[in-house]
């Protein structure tokens, strides 16, 4: 969600941290799984409203590098596309297809009606498009292919 590993070890850090401090009741939840997803998604969405983590870290590799067929070069520019969405829009996209999850289920998580996580969705995957080119452009789920109509 977050396009950065530092920063997502972290936030699963402060995650750990809370649901040791509310352990008593992580436990009598039916799904704790559910419960610290959740916890995870809240700790993401608080960071990113939060003004002080205005640094983007950047990649400079200089001049020769390795890059496999393109793959590579392909997921830094849909993390780069990913970086210029909304934060409640970046997760609201990670959760739906990264993560392969419902639209009940990303509703539920982010705390937005079925409707509106569908609309967010549509209109963030229309900004990706417009972000990416090439080969990445042609993975954003929804896309119409020629063959396929």
């Amino acid at each position: 969600m977050c396009g950065d590993w530092h920063l997502a070890e972290d936030l699963v850090q402060t995650t750990l941290a809370k649901l040791y401090t509310h352990w008593s009741k992580v436990e009598r939840s039916t799904t704790p799984e559910a419960y610290a997803q959740r916890a995870l998604t809240n700790a993401f969405l608080s960071h990113k409203r939060v003004r002080r983590n205005s640094e983007l870290p950047s990649i400079d590799l200089g001049g020769d590098h390795y890059s496999a067929a393109g793959s590579v070069d392909d997921r830094l520019e849909l993390f780069e596309a990913l970086r210029t969405l909304d934060a409640l829009d970046r997760a609201v996209v990670v959760l739906r297809y990264w993560e392969d999850r419902s639209v009940a289920e990303t509703a539920a998580e982010v705390g937005l009606s079925d409707g509106a996580v569908r609309t967010r969705a549509s209109r963030a995957l229309a900004l990706l498009r417009t972000e990416l080119s090439g080969p990445a452009a042609a993975r954003v789920p929804g896309r119409l292919s020629k063959e396929g109509t």
